[in-house]
């Protein structure tokens, strides 16, 4: 799975877990650019994303990320 093919599946979950099908993602997407995305739905998007893709994060990984692209890259490590 490519980098292109992460985003859009992250794409279809932030949508689904934020209740918005107008989210589109991209790799410098960050919190601040979504209305909807605070601390509370931080971490049911950390746990839907981990569904999605059947992966774990660990809580150093989550910190680190500055935007979607770096947890797109953390998701692609793990595939």
């Amino acid at each position: 799975m490519d980098r292109n093919e992460i985003l859009t599946k992250l794409t279809n979950v932030f949508q689904e877990e934020l209740d918005n099908e107008e989210i589109v993602l991209n790799a410098e997407t960050t919190a601040d650019d979504i209305e909807e995305w605070d601390s509370l739905s931080h971490i049911q998007l950390i746990v839907a994303v981990e569904k999605a893709f059947g992966i774990r994060f660990t809580s150093s990984e989550i910190q680190s990320w500055n935007n979607v692209g770096e947890m797109a890259d953390s998701i692609a490590s793990k595939l």
